[in-house]
């Protein structure tokens, strides 16, 4: 079904049909809301963002390559970044809290943020693909199941990214040490 949909948007992009667009609208509008529920967006900022997801979708067809991603990647990928620019924009206020002596949880908050950064920055030597799921699943917090639903990528393509990025994790890191 995924090939199906890859296949729809590609010609849509190149005809511009409006019915190939509807069927786009009807399939993935509900599910990229959904996702964006999952996010942390209201109901009706969910609806409202899934909405411009897909006019972007319309406008941007043109821009897919079927070669770099599947069709639900990339939408749900438009509608992440629509939902990241939306949350920057309406940024929340930063409270300031008042200097006192640190926290006992926080006495090692310094070894965790080098640990944290030394983590992140071997992510980022990882294909895409793995460090995408890996992200989703530790840091999104999404089991197996969604991440596959939302990327339209089989189960056990999820759980083959994951090992294959912790084996690479594992030596990354012993390789720094």
């Amino acid at each position: 079904m995924r090939e199906e949909w890859t296949a729809c948007l590609a010609r849509m992009a190149e005809s511009r049909d409006r019915a190939l667009f509807a069927q786009l609208f009807e399939h993935f509008a509900p599910r990229i809301k959904s996702y964006l529920m999952r996010q942390g967006a209201s109901p009706a900022q969910a609806d409202e963002l899934a909405q411009e997801a897909m006019l972007s979708v319309w406008r941007k067809a043109h821009l897919f390559n079927p070669a770099k991603a599947n069709a639900s990647t990339w939408m749900f990928t438009l509608a992440r970044n629509l939902f990241i620019d939306r949350l920057r924009r309406e940024k929340a206020p930063c409270y300031e809290l008042p200097t006192e002596l640190p926290d006992a949880d926080d006495r090692d908050a310094g070894e965790g943020a080098v640990i944290s950064d030394r983590m992140l920055a071997c992510i980022r030597k990882l294909p895409e693909a793995q460090a995408q799921v890996l992200y989703m699943s530790y840091y999104d917090g999404r089991s197996h199941s969604e991440i596959a639903e939302v990327l339209g990528i089989p189960l056990g393509s999820v759980k083959s990214r994951l090992r294959l990025a912790f084996d690479k994790l594992k030596l990354m890191w012993g390789e720094s040490s």
